[in-house]
């Protein structure tokens, strides 16, 4: 106990997860006895195993993925190290990452990989976010004096990641079109409002808890100039009309992704950088990574799998609903809130309600249009947590876990709020 309390910390908020692991089982297991007993539903227990066995196997189908994706990115990644790139971004970037990560030394590496992966989080580039994000964790673990415990500057860029500022949400407007949406970007700026009331909300929280200085004048300059820029691109988008909002997403995504690959090569060409080399031995780095992940994925899929099959979710969605009709709401949003629990838990199961919501109640109905816009308004927040801390070996999350729940629970009443607003 004196080992956790001379490092600023308690046991409680240092086993989070290993808790919040250990909690998934308990529910799971509390539900499953409600199902037999009181609804004599004895093929609970045979789902629960079932999922126990399909979430080790999509485990291992997502780290085959990352495999793959890793080993490219990390590859060219390393070009741009070599040639300086990422410290010159570290450079432009030092005076706001002295005052938000004080423990991050004067153009360190990780400023520049943190401000290229929230670069290509808000363009929607999944493909490249991930590497990146992962590459800019272990930069940060490299100062990291307990390893097996979060730092502060390892919290705040976790739950950034997992509050997910989208500023291009692609995937939905295709989802939308597949359904037969007559306008598939209908919800594009009530996404954009949704993730970036939850970007806020995890930013505040993460401040709050690690008492970061604000009112200092650079983050304050920093601030006005992101909400300056954020506002004038809805502007621009908000003039497009459908078709052409959707055709320049894809463009700008797609554009952006190969243009990064394209500019990485020309710098380290420019530099004389051994960019066939340097590639390799990146993509060495993408391996190693990606095989340590397995044993994380497993532990927290499998926990969420039985969640799931137990029917605890849907135990908490028969609550909410006995609420709102107790309290006269309109309960219309109740039906788009099978995306939003399981959103923190699973990208695929997210999706999965979505298309169903989709189905059941119609593509432009309000369900529909509220489960959209809560699908982009955050990040899967376990996946995150599994995937960024398992890739470095944290063990001890302390507040990264508050915090990025709160910032999924900001973003989903935000955008119920947002529906009503724009659809109610």
């Amino acid at each position: 106990m004196y080992w956790f309390k001379s490092k600023g910390l308690s046991n409680t908020s240092g086993s989070v997860l290993n808790s919040l692991w250990v909690s998934f089982f308990f529910i799971a297991t509390s539900s499953a006895l409600w199902r037999w007993f009181g609804k004599g539903d004895s093929a609970v227990f045979a789902e629960m195993v079932d999922s126990l066995f399909s979430m080790a196997k999509l485990s291992v189908e997502v780290m085959v993925l990352l495999f793959g994706t890793l080993t490219l990115w990390l590859g060219f990644l390393k070009i741009a190290e070599r040639a300086g790139l990422v410290k010159r971004i570290a450079k432009w970037l030092s005076p706001l990452f002295k005052r938000l990560m004080p423990e991050v030394p004067k153009n360190h590496p990780a400023a520049g990989l943190i401000t290229m992966n929230f670069i290509a989080n808000g363009l929607g580039l999944d493909n490249a976010a991930t590497p990146i994000g992962l590459k800019a964790m272990r930069s940060l673990q490299s100062l990291n004096p307990t390893p097996k415990i979060a730092s502060n500057a390892q919290i705040l860029f976790l739950v950034m990641n997992a509050s997910s500022l989208t500023l291009l949400p692609v995937s939905i407007f295709m989802y939308r079109a597949q359904q037969g949406a007559l306008d598939p970007t209908l919800v594009f700026l009530p996404i954009l409002l949704a993730t970036s009331a939850s970007t806020m909300a995890g930013f505040f929280s993460v401040a709050f808890a690690q008492r970061i200085k604000l009112n200092d004048p650079v983050v304050i300059a920093w601030m006005l100039a992101i909400a300056t820029l954020l506002s004038t691109f809805i502007l621009f988008l908000s003039h497009l009309s459908a078709a052409a909002l959707g055709a320049f997403s894809s463009l700008l995504g797609n554009a952006v992704l190969f243009g990064l690959i394209i500019t990485f090569l020309l710098i380290g060409i420019l530099k004389r950088v051994p960019v066939y080399e340097s590639f390799i031995e990146g993509a060495k780095e993408g391996f190693d990574v990606a095989k340590n992940l397995l044993p994380y994925l497993v532990a927290m899929l499998c926990a969420v799998g039985i969640l799931r099959a137990s029917g605890a979710l849907d135990v908490a969605l028969d609550m909410i609903r006995y609420l709102a009709n107790s309290f006269n709401w309109d309960t219309r949003f109740v039906d788009a809130l099978p995306t939003a629990l399981v959103k923190p838990f699973s990208g695929s199961a997210a999706r999965a309600m979505l298309i169903d919501t989709m189905t059941t109640h119609g593509v432009d109905s309000f369900p529909s249009l509220l489960a959209a816009t809560v699908q982009g308004s955050t990040e899967t927040t376990f996946y995150v947590l599994a995937v960024y801390f398992g890739a470095v070996g944290i063990q001890r999350a302390r507040h990264a876990v508050a915090c990025a729940l709160f910032a999924d629970l900001v973003g989903v009443l935000a955008s119920i709020a947002v529906c009503y607003w724009f659809f109610g």
